[in-house]
């Protein structure tokens, strides 16, 4: 099992309705096709920052489950074009994190 950690900076004023959008519509979207979110958060001494953490058993289902997003027309035509409005792409940052033993996250 992993984690991966993504923190995405919204363009300068858009980062409540970045996080409105990504609870709103991203979210929910992405754990209909089978996704594990986690966890979303937004930055507190930093207006521009989110950052939300899905979980994957191994990578095979990170494979499966981005396909299953990512290549779907609903992605593709609607949310992906609004979550270019909202965030620069260019300074997203993703992690991938495996839990240790004492994690409450395994």
């Amino acid at each position: 099992m992993f984690f991966e950690l993504r923190q995405y900076r919204a363009w300068p004023g858009k980062r409540d309705d970045l996080a409105r959008y990504m609870e709103d519509v991203v979210i929910p979207f992405q754990i209909a096709k089978g996704m594990v979110v986690t966890g979303s958060f937004a930055g507190e001494q930093e207006d521009d920052l989110y950052v939300w953490i899905r979980r994957f058993e191994d990578e095979a289902e990170r494979e499966a489950l981005y396909a299953a997003v990512y290549e779907s027309d609903e992605w593709k035509n609607t949310i992906s074009p609004r979550v270019g409005e909202l965030l620069d792409r260019s300074k997203i940052v993703v992690h991938r994190l495996t839990p240790m033993g004492k994690s409450v996250m395994h």
